[in-house]
């Protein structure tokens, strides 16, 4: 072991409720000379294991917990054990005609810092802190041993890693050179990804649920995607009968994909417009008269920091005031926020207030959640991001 962390006495009480960080304000001490992503024993004043640590010098989590057994060994069988593990739970919840799914959630599979998306054939892993950069060859190792047939794709292209004093990185670990289309299928469709160049690993895996949801209100209707990316929403809504379909993204190639994946399910035949351009202004635009039955909206993270939070619920307010204003009597919106730092009930409340300014009154007939292959661990309430409002409007 490379060193200890002894916790101040009184700062034990989180790592006791299973809670995977350790913070800097809670070290007493550091004994020995550990190194950036080595594991160290985390130790209570008493000399009580706690639990095996990842340190990370550099970050204000200066330990992710591996382990809270003492007698578990952070080594190849460890990873593969868990990686094992996480794709029973997901075979358990994953929907038939499923090929694109979260395998490792990082701390709420007990492998902080990892983040693991499975695309068809391809394994796309981002190793986010310093343990998991250290431990990177065991984890492909792992992986290989529990996914033969895969081949294994690095997307550590993320700003977090600066925090934990890492340069980004990406490439091919293992495998053929990355396939200029790779296709997934999703609840039975078919979806066109790009591992190497799309948001964050390729593809939001995280709103199946909620695309499968449009279905229920899409059928005849007029529906209006916003901040579309490559058209997932978009794309269910036609199949489910959307009357008419309207994209909008600012990146015009993101848009073609969405296209090219109704193509791809033989759905040219519905009428589809992509529009590229600023959702905000295309929105404003709007307001002379155009009315929509189904709106979504499903913008990036607008929270980077606790001091973005105000600016970001002005951005939140201001989107759902003027989509509200766009709906038919009747008509649905679908919003929601993947920022982790805004909960759920301050969202709730922005939506509240950006409804009652457009005056109009609605009421939530649903709520949806990040899909099931990625789970929140009870004692990690962080790892809860994703939430959604599906709100109806009286009349």
């Amino acid at each position: 072991m490379a060193g200890q962390l002894i916790i101040k006495q009184g700062k034990e009480k989180a790592l006791l409720r299973k809670h995977p960080w350790v913070f800097t304000g809670a070290v007493a001490k550091i004994k020995g000379k550990p190194g950036l992503g080595d594991t160290v024993e985390v130790l209570d004043t008493r000399g009580n294991f706690l639990g095996r640590a990842a340190y990370s010098p550099h970050s204000q989590i200066c330990g992710r917990i591996w382990t809270f057994d003492a007698n578990e060994q952070v080594d190849f069988e460890f990873f593969k054990g868990r990686i094992e593990r996480a794709l029973r739970m997901r075979q358990a919840v994953l929907p038939e005609g499923t090929t694109g799914y979260r395998l490792i959630a990082g701390e709420s599979d007990a492998l902080p810092g990892i983040t693991i998306d499975i695309y068809a054939n391809w394994i796309v892993c981002q190793l986010l802190s310093a343990g998991a950069e250290l431990q990177r060859g065991v984890i492909v190792e792992a992986l290989r041993s529990v996914f033969p047939e895969h081949n294994v794709y690095e997307r550590s292209d993320v700003d977090v890693r600066k925090k934990e004093g890492l340069e980004q990185v990406t490439g091919v670990l293992h495998g053929a050179e990355v396939p200029e289309e790779l296709v997934i299928e999703e609840n039975g469709l078919k979806l066109y990804v790009d591992i190497v160049k799309g948001h964050k690993t390729g593809y939001y895996l995280d709103q199946r649920d909620a695309r499968q949801a449009i279905k229920k209100y899409a059928k005849g209707k007029r529906v209006l995607n916003c901040f579309s990316y490559t058209g997932g929403f978009g794309l269910y809504a036609a199949a489910a009968g959307a009357s008419y379909v309207r994209n909008l993204d600012m990146s015009q190639p993101s848009l073609d994909i969405a296209k090219r994946n109704l193509t791809l399910n033989g759905l040219d035949d519905v009428d589809v417009e992509h529009v590229q351009g600023d959702v905000f202004q295309l929105l404003r635009e709007y307001q002379n008269g155009e009315k929509f039955d189904v709106i979504v909206l499903d913008p990036p993270k607008f929270v980077d920091s606790k001091a973005s939070l105000t600016r970001a619920c002005r951005g939140y307010k201001d989107i759902n005031r003027l989509a509200a204003k766009l709906l038919n009597p009747g008509g649905i919106l679908m919003t929601f926020s993947c920022s982790g730092l805004l909960s759920t009930e301050l969202f709730q409340k922005v939506v509240a207030d950006g409804v009652l300014d457009a005056g109009r009154e609605m009421q939530i007939i649903d709520r949806t959640y990040q899909a099931a292959d990625h789970p929140v661990s009870l004692p990690y309430p962080e790892g809860l991001y994703l939430k959604g409002l599906v709100v109806r409007l009286v009349g």
